[in-house]
């Protein structure tokens, strides 16, 4: 029955006290895969309605089942995370995405951190992949945008960079600014001077992609006096041309520009993209973000929807 077993499975025992791992890195050890895994019956899982494998480890007689190496293990209500994913990636807030599944907020904000880390897990594997040699992005577009938390009066900026072309999300921050403009004296009289994070958080994206962007890459980028020397501080090799900003076809969305071709249409498609699929980046909307950690976990979450399902749907 061995041979029915999977590899992984047939590999080790995940109990740390068993004593096949002892033996496995024993000076002198063979073969870390043995057979001392057998199958052990199977069981009925509610939460999914599948029948799951349960097997057992000769060595310490313990039992375990396949799913146990799956990071839903333990979820009572794992068959709700594709839906939820999906709903907050698609502009529900969690008050409406708890009614409309008819499930506690309490579930879905646990669902939402959860499903957050696994998307940025997916993120990191990304990166890691493109690591590898011949695997570089050949062009790439930075720029950031603009929210808020709470009020207007305590900006937030959302440094980003897209591959061109692709429009795929490769990495992003989350860092407070100050307020400009008219709100400047409003902010700072009310809540006192705010920590401008924005150099710090786009030089920390710039050194994480470093490895991932090819040493002949272009970068485009808008007109921003800080950018040249953030880029070029981290690829220095890499060519750079900076696009004059243009009027946008709406008051209020500066992503989509009123020309008719954009030079960083693919970062600008993204962004505005970002805004219509998450409702707490809407124009005009009362689900604001009160904790940047928490908006920082939606974008992560909102970014592995875009990479794997969006960007990859066929056009009909």
């Amino acid at each position: 029955m061995s041979e029915e077993i999977p590899a992984q499975i047939r590999a080790k025992c995940p109990y740390s006290a068993c004593s096949a791992k002892t033996e496995a890195h024993a000076p002198g050890a063979s073969d870390p895969k043995s057979d001392h895994i057998t199958r052990f019956g199977e069981y009925f899982r509610s939460s999914d309605s599948k029948r799951i494998t349960r097997y057992r480890c000769m060595k310490c007689r313990r039992t375990f089942s396949s799913a146990r190496s799956s990071p839903c293990f333990g979820q009572k209500k794992r068959k709700l995370n594709p839906v939820i994913r999906l709903k907050y990636c698609s502009g529900m807030s969690e008050r409406r995405i708890a009614r409309t599944l008819r499930i506690n907020r309490k579930t879905v904000t646990r669902k939402f951190l959860f499903l957050a880390k696994q998307a940025e897990l997916s993120l990191s594997e990304l990166r890691e992949s493109l690591k590898q040699p011949g695997a570089q992005v050949k062009s790439i577009e930075f720029d950031e945008m603009e929210t808020f938390e709470i009020t207007k009066c305590k900006p937030l900026s959302i440094p980003m960079v897209v591959e061109k072309g692709t429009r795929r999300i490769l990495g992003f921050r989350v860092a407070s600014m100050p307020a400009k403009g008219p709100l400047a004296k409003i902010s700072l009289k009310k809540y006192g001077k705010r920590d401008d994070d924005r150099p710090k958080a786009a030089m920390e994206l710039l050194e994480e992609l470093a490895p991932c962007v090819s040493t002949a890459a272009l970068i485009m980028s808008d007109q921003n006096p800080n950018y040249p020397k953030w880029i070029k501080s981290h690829f220095p090799s890499c060519s750079h041309t900076a696009i004059k900003g243009r009027d946008s076809c709406v008051v209020g969305q500066g992503e989509l520009k009123k020309v008719g071709f954009d030079p960083i249409f693919s970062f600008n498609h993204t962004a505005a993209m970002l805004r219509a699929n998450i409702n707490r980046l809407f124009r005009k909307t009362w689900c604001t973000t009160k904790d940047p950690e928490r908006l920082k976990a939606h974008i992560a979450l909102y970014v592995q929807y875009h990479n794997e399902v969006l960007i990859l749907e066929p056009s009909r």
